[in-house]
């Protein structure tokens, strides 16, 4: 099958909650995306983009990744793995795809969304140790593929949901994905026309040659065939335009219609892809294959509508980003995204720069930030890459840079106003130094007796009450707000006076716990630390209002700098 990108020159708004008219209820449908020869080609950013044309055609939608990994869930994974630890509203650690989902569609994810082969594993032995299953030998085939079908299923199986899309981590061909496609093709025969698979593949363009090249293709759907799937849809990443006669050699070669190989050229931005998507009619040949009859377009207006704003803008904002993962991006990839949101919306466009926390320090401090409109101290944990962080913000507090802590960040703007204007120089974190005299940030009270580290942090949404006068309250729109955690230490409430009254001011506080959530300098443009990770929830049709403040800010102060 072939997927071709038109362009459509009707106004579409995306997500069904505007005016979509009720459609009638459909029996679940599964759409499997598959990837071949590398890794790395975008499987999510397809899956989420396919989810995104499906919900703004009134569908329910969810999207769900397959991980072969044997780690239970991400979270105690370095990030120069798998980049960030994405973290959903019910608290489960998970891969930073679920965040693309997130981003691009009206839902929101859960445990339910995030299977490793780690934890299905973990769950058939604990059933093996219980005894359920009486005495049999625990092999492969078929209790590790009936857990990893039951979780396939568990989503569907709930009545919520049109369409379940599963994203299978890993490449054709990985010895640790061939569980997750066995169960696959065992699914595909006991859904019938109710599932749909898409192979996402890569074309290399040769430059000695010059010259696409389609074997890698034609090997990796060879592969999938092998293990008994045959690919329905085939998306091509390519850096070059796949001329039609190629794609009809291609869809010949690999048994599919085609009209159903349809190319993913790189695009200016990752939310150019639906739209590209939809102009190669990847929505309507999905539903055609599950037996859906398209009618009319995508109501997609206000997805254009921020592509408009995004492409048109042309002031620049420059944010700089203090991290000690900055050679992986991913590692920050929620933040990033973030920023680009609250860019668009305050019509700029956003020039963001990494900065090595590790290569940063009060000699250098005013050559690498001087630049920045504003900056993000971003989160993280340990000691590495530490002290850069107190000496950004040293710098940016004393220059009244518009400054935003996250996490570790807001921590460590605790720590360095200690250090700096309550005059104590050994104040630190117990994570940092368990024999700091001044232990200005804690571990929490339910985490001293903790032992594992997975899955064991203060992690989920949580409840957070602003004081109304202040500037994240002002931000919001709101006095009560609720965003994710991941974290173990807290700000120390012992303190909260001393801070007070040297103008760091607590302004936002979890009500059941009275744990300190958001502080900031009210003296200051604005500088604002949250003990949560707001960038967790913003997405392209509701952005981080907190982060769209902070933008702002840093663009005022870049014309009041041009003024003067």
């Amino acid at each position: 099958m072939t997927i071709f990108f038109c362009r459509c020159n009707r106004k579409i708004s995306i997500f069904a909650s505007l005016k979509f008219q009720q459609l009638p209820k459909v029996e679940t449908k599964y759409i499997f995306v598959t990837g071949g020869v590398v890794s790395s080609l975008g499987k999510g950013i397809v899956a989420a983009s396919l989810a995104c044309l499906l919900e703004a055609r009134g569908y329910r939608v969810t999207i769900q990744k397959f991980d072969p990994y044997y780690n239970v869930d991400p979270g105690t994974l370095n990030p120069y793995e798998h980049g960030e630890c994405y973290v959903t509203e019910d608290g489960q650690e998970t891969d930073l795809d679920l965040g693309h989902y997130e981003r691009f569609t009206n839902m929101r994810t859960s445990r339910a969304n995030n299977v490793t082969s780690g934890r299905i594993f973990q769950s058939v032995i604990d059933k093996e140790r219980r005894g359920d299953y009486l005495g049999k030998t625990v092999q492969i085939i078929p209790h590790i593929t009936d857990e990893i079908k039951r979780d396939i299923r568990l989503l569907g199986e709930t009545g919520r949901y049109d369409y379940v899309i599963t994203e299978i981590g890993g490449t054709v061909g990985d010895i640790e994905s061939l569980p997750f496609l066995e169960s696959v093709r065992q699914l595909r025969w006991e859904l019938g026309r109710d599932s749909v698979t898409v192979h996402l593949t890569y074309v290399p363009y040769l430059h000695a040659a010059k010259e696409l090249k389609t074997k890698p293709t034609q090997h990796s759907v060879k592969q999938l065939q092998q293990l008994g799937i045959q690919p329905d849809i085939l998306v091509l990443r390519t850096e070059k335009d796949v001329p039609a006669p190629m794609r009809l050699k291609i869809a010949q070669f690999c048994n599919v219609a085609p009209d159903a190989v349809i190319q993913s050229m790189d695009c200016p931005s990752i939310y150019d892809v639906p739209l590209m998507l939809h102009s190669q009619h990847l929505d309507e040949i999905v539903m055609r294959l599950t037996g859906l009859t398209s009618q009319g377009e995508p109501d997609l207006t206000r997805w254009r509508s921020f592509l408009d704003r995004l492409h048109g803008a042309t002031r620049e904002v420059n944010i700089g980003l203090v991290g000690k993962y900055v050679e992986l991006q991913d590692a920050y990839k929620s933040i990033s995204e973030a920023l680009v949101h609250a860019a668009t919306y305050n019509d700029l466009k956003l020039k963001l720069t990494y900065i090595h926390s590790e290569r940063l320090d009060d000699n250098n401090a005013e050559e690498l930030l001087s630049g920045m409109d504003g900056v993000i101290i971003a989160p993280g944990f340990g000691q590495r890459g530490i002290e850069g962080k107190f000496a950004a913000l040293k710098w940016l507090r004393e220059h009244d840079v518009p400054t935003f802590g996250i996490c570790l960040g807001m921590q460590c703007m605790v720590i360095e106003f200690a250090r700096n204007v309550l005059g104590l120089p050994q104040a630190n974190s117990t994570e940092m130094n368990p024999d700091t005299p001044h232990n200005v940030i804690d571990i929490m009270e339910e985490q001293k007796h903790i032992s594992n580290m997975g899955g064991t942090m203060r992690l989920g949404a949580y409840d957070c009450r602003l004081k109304p006068e202040s500037r994240a309250a002002k931000a919001y729109g709101a006095t009560d707000v609720r965003e994710r955690h991941r974290h173990r230490y807290e700000f120390n409430s012992a303190y909260r006076t001393r801070f007070e009254q040297a103008g760091l001011a607590c302004v936002g506080e979890n009500p059941a716990s009275g744990l300190v959530e958001v502080v900031e300098i009210p003296s200051l443009r604005w500088f604002v630390g949250t003990q949560y990770h707001p960038e967790y929830s913003s997405t392209v049709l509701n952005p981080s209002l907190l982060f769209v403040d902070f933008v702002k800010a840093a663009a005022d102060k870049a014309q009041s700098n041009t003024d003067q």
